[in-house]
């Protein structure tokens, strides 16, 4: 079969657009958002977003617990392996001043998402995502994507993907023992 170099020069033109495109639209993803490294050790940035049972919840009025803020979507293998993990450490940590929050960042319904978590037993907030908040957080274009942040709502460790559950313990323990802690009420 002979080939054609037009064909050839047309592919190689049309792969270099696309390489174009690509570089510039990264470029300009990185200016919108932190970038890489820039939120560790900085308050995270504060959002206020709608709870799957319609109540609003603020990053910033959690100050006093260590977080951990999860962006996931329903479709997610890894963030299906995990969330599991995620309903044992909110016990088991939860009565020291810990709270996880769920980000769904997908564009499955509100009882999608409900009936979801609820099928897997998720026993803490899940917070229906907007790109902007993604964006302020540098971009979650892996998910999931996870936070960790001290009792002052400071960024102290980021993961991409899927880790090990001794991950996840080791950053929420370092969470639980850095900042200020959350009085009782009286």
């Amino acid at each position: 079969m002979k080939k054609n170099p037009l064909v050839l020069f047309f592919i190689a033109a049309l792969v270099a657009a696309m390489l174009f495109a690509g570089m510039h639209m990264a470029r300009k993803n990185r200016a919108n958002g932190p970038a890489k490294g820039q939120l560790m050790g900085s308050v995270a940035p504060d959002f206020e977003l709608q709870t799957l049972d319609g109540k609003n919840l603020k990053l910033s009025g959690l100050r006093g617990k260590a977080v951990l803020l999860n962006f996931w979507a329903t479709y997610c293998g890894p963030c299906k392996l995990e969330m599991p993990w995620f309903v044992e450490l909110q016990k088991e940590y939860g009565p020291q001043g810990f709270q996880i929050v769920g980000v769904a960042m997908d564009d499955a319904s509100t009882e999608e998402i409900a009936k979801f978590t609820k099928e897997l037993g998720v026993n803490y907030p899940i917070l229906l995502g907007k790109e902007s908040v993604g964006e302020s957080y540098g971009g979650v274009g892996v998910l999931p994507t996870t936070f960790f942040l001290d009792r002052d709502g400071k960024v102290i460790a980021r993961e991409f993907g899927l880790q090990s559950r001794s991950v996840f313990v080791d950053h929420i323990k370092k969470a639980l023992s850095q900042g200020q802690a959350v009085q009782a009420q009286k």
